[in-house]
């Protein structure tokens, strides 16, 4: 994960993004690039290094002058990372049911084990602690004050 966050924050800036566009249909050397992309050659070298240390674009030495190319396994493993994390099922053990989808109708049909442990999901709203919610806080963040947690550990 520390990998994907680091690769696609060296794909973030639009400079670098545009680069490696280029790199996907060409292999260029530092000059080449600054003049597609209207940078200086210093500023182009920067953004290199940087994609180089991502592992997005290696370098190839040809006579003189180092051509560079998107490493395009990086590029399918990351989009493969983030296929991935797209078919994560939500999880909604623990979850207030308020913040669920239909939760209104939910709410006062839930078991005080399925509300949330913080008591208030709504912290903006909270008047102080969560042991000295008013009824109408409760009913503010739940919908109900009977049975909540908040009301159990003023009694």
């Amino acid at each position: 994960m520390k990998d994907l966050v680091l690769t696609l924050r060296a794909m973030a800036d639009e400079n670098r993004f545009r680069i490696m566009k280029l790199l996907l249909t060409h292999d260029l050397c530092v000059s080449a690039l600054a003049s597609h992309v209207g940078m200086t050659k210093a500023a182009v070298s920067q953004h290199l290094q940087i994609l180089r240390r991502a592992g997005l674009v290696r370098g190839e030495k040809r006579g003189y002058w180092t051509h560079y190319s998107v490493e395009r396994k990086v590029l399918k493993q990351i989009a493969g990372g983030l296929g991935k994390m797209s078919e994560q099922s939500p999880i909604s053990d623990g979850i207030c049911p308020k913040n669920l989808p239909m939760a209104a109708a939910v709410v006062n049909e839930r078991r005080e084990s399925d509300m949330c442990k913080d008591c208030c999901q709504q912290p903006e709203k909270l008047k102080g602690k969560p042991e000295e919610c008013p009824p109408e806080q409760i009913k503010i963040c739940h919908g109900d004050t009977k049975g909540h947690p908040c009301e159990i550990k003023k009694k």
